[in-house]
C-alpha cells in the first residue's frame, strides 16, 4: 500500500505543476511505432476503445470473485495498452481512467500471490511494450554551438503520468518471486532488451532512473541474458565513441556496469578485459565526458581493484587520449589519474613512469592555474609521493625543470606557493 500511496502522491504533485496542455512547450510530438491512430488522439495496440471512444469501464479487481480475477487482470492489461496523446487536452476523462486502472493493477500485483502465471506473461510484456516503446523526442542541436549538457534543462516526457506507473508495474513483474526467469525469458527476450536499451537515450531523467533499476534487476535475475546485455551495452558505447558522441543514458549504463564489474569472478575473463580496453577506456575521448565522468571513473577503479595490472593499460590509454586543448577535461583526467595511481602497484608504476611524468611536467607549467594546481596536489598524496621517491633518480630530472620554470614565470600566486612546497619536498626526499 505504501508503494501505491507514493505513486499517487507523486502523480498528484506533478499534475499540480503541469501546464494545461499536460507538459512543457519544449516537448516534441510523440511518434508511436506499430500503433494505429484513432479519433481524439487515442492510439491502440490490438485494443479498441468503446463505441463512443471512452475508456472501457471494468469492475474493480477486489470486488470480483477470486476465480475471475485472473481473466479480469488480463483484460485490464489489455485496455491499458491503449496509448493516449498527451500533446493535447482531449480524452482527459479516459486518461485519468487509464491512470486509475494502472494504479489498481500495481496494487493488485503487490497484494496477490501467484498473479504472474505463465499464461499472463505475454499480456504483461505486450502492455508494457505498447506503452514504453516509442520514438523518443529529440532536440535539433547545432553541432558547432557550444553548450554545457549539465546546465541544460531536461525535456520531460509529457506522458509520464502513465509511463511512471507502467514502469513501476514492470519493475514489480521483474522482481516478483512468482516470475520464473526460465519461463519469462521467452517473453523478455533479446529483442525486448534491445528496445529497452534504446530508451536510455530519453531526455527525462525520471525515465532513465526507472530503466536503470529495471535493467539491473533483469541482469541479476535472467542469467541467460547476462552476456547479451553486456554486448548490447558495449554496442551502445561503440555508437557513442565512434558515431554520435552523445547519448543521454551513458551515466546510468555505467552505474549498472559498476555493480556488474564488482561481481566479476577472479581471475578476470578475457572478454571482461576486452570490454574495458575496447568499450570503456575509449569513452575518455568523448566530448561529453563530464556528463558521466564519475561513473566511468568508478568502473576504472573497480577493474584495477580486481586486477592491479590493468592500471598500466588504463593510464597509458588516458595519456594517449589527453585533451591538450580542453583544460576542464584535463582536470577530470588528473582526478582519475590520482585515483588510479593510488591502486597501482610499484611494478606497474615503474613501467609507465617516464611517459606519465613527462605529461605531468607539461601540466605543472600549464598557464591555466587549475590544471597546474591540480597536478601539484599529487604531492599531497602519501602513496604517490612514496612511488615518486622510490624512483627519484629517474623522475626528479623530469619535474625539476618544470618546477623551476613555475617558480620564475607562473602568473598565479597559489601555483607559486604549491610549487615551492613541492620543491621543498623534493629537497627533503
Amino acid at each position: 500500500m505504501k508503494l501505491i500511496q507514493t505513486v499517487k502522491r507523486r502523480m498528484g504533485n506533478e499534475e499540480k505543476k503541469a501546464t494545461p496542455g499536460g507538459g512543457t512547450g519544449r516537448d516534441a510530438p510523440i511518434a508511436k511505432g506499430k500503433a494505429a491512430s484513432s479519433a481524439g488522439g487515442v492510439k491502440a495496440a490490438g485494443v479498441k476503445p468503446t463505441a463512443d471512444g471512452s475508456f472501457p469501464n471494468l469492475p474493480k479487481l477486489r470486488e470480483t470473485a477470486p476465480g475471475e480475477r485472473a481473466e479480469l487482470f488480463r483484460r485490464k492489461m489489455e485496455v491499458c495498452s491503449v496509448v493516449f496523446d498527451f500533446h493535447n487536452d482531449s480524452n482527459q476523462r479516459e486518461k485519468e481512467a487509464k491512470r486509475q486502472t494502472l494504479l489498481e493493477i500495481v496494487e493488485y500485483v503487490n497484494n496477490t500471490r501467484n498473479c504472474f502465471n505463465e499464461a499472463l506473461m505475454q499480456d504483461v510484456v505486450n502492455m508494457v511494450g505498447a506503452n514504453i516503446f516509442r520514438a523518443l523526442q529529440t532536440r535539433n542541436k547545432d553541432p558547432l554551438a557550444f553548450s554545457d549538457p549539465e546546465e541544460e534543462e531536461p525535456s520531460l516526457e509529457r506522458a509520464w503520468p502513465h509511463l511512471q506507473i507502467v514502469y513501476e508495474f514492470f519493475l514489480r513483474f521483474v522482481v516478483s518471486n512468482d516470475v520464473d526467469p526460465k519461463i519469462a525469458k521467452r517473453f523478455v527476450d533479446q529483442n525486448f532488451m534491445l528496445k529497452l536499451l534504446e530508451l536510455f537515450d530519453s531526455e527525462d531523467p525520471r525515465e532513465r532512473d526507472y530503466l536503470k533499476t529495471i535493467l539491473h534487476r533483469i541482469y541479476g535475475k535472467f542469467m541467460a541474458l547476462r552476456s547479451f546485455i553486456r554486448r548490447a551495452i558495449q554496442h551502445v558505447f561503440f555508437k557513442v565513441i565512434y558515431e554520435c558522441e552523445t547519448q543521454n543514458g551513458v551515466g546510468e549504463l555505467l552505474e549498472i556496469l559498476g555493480s556488474i564489474i564488482n561481481g566479476f569472478a577472479l581471475p578476470l575473463k578475457d572478454e571482461h578485459k576486452d570490454f574495458l580496453i575496447k568499450a570503456l577506456i575509449p569513452l575518455h575521448k568523448v566530448k561529453s565526458l563530464a556528463c558521466f565522468y564519475q561513473q566511468l571513473s568508478y568502473c576504472m577503479a573497480q577493474y584495477v581493484e580486481k586486477d592491479p595490472r590493468l592500471a598500466y593499460d588504463i593510464i597509458t590509454a588516458m595519456l594517449r587520449y589527453w585533451p591538450v586543448s580542453i583544460t576542464s577535461k584535463q582536470v577530470l583526467f588528473l582526478n582519475e589519474l590520482e585515483e588510479t595511481l593510488e591502486l597501482t602497484q610499484p611494478s606497474e608504476f615503474h613501467r609507465m613512469q617516464h611517459v606519465l611524468f613527462r605529461r605531468l611536467a607539461l601540466c605543472i607549467t600549464c598557464p591555466h592555474f587549475q590544471v597546474a594546481e591540480r597536478t601539484l596536489f599529487f604531492w599531497n598524496n602519501d602513496y604517490i609521493v612514496k612511488l615518486i621517491n622510490q624512483n627519484r633518480w629517474d623522475l626528479f630530472p623530469i619535474v625539476i625543470s618544470a618546477l623551476y620554470k613555475n617558480s620564475k614565470q607562473h602568473w598565479n600566486s597559489a601555483v607559486h606557493g604549491l610549487t615551492f612546497n613541492v620543491l621543498k619536498l623534493l629537497m627533503e626526499a
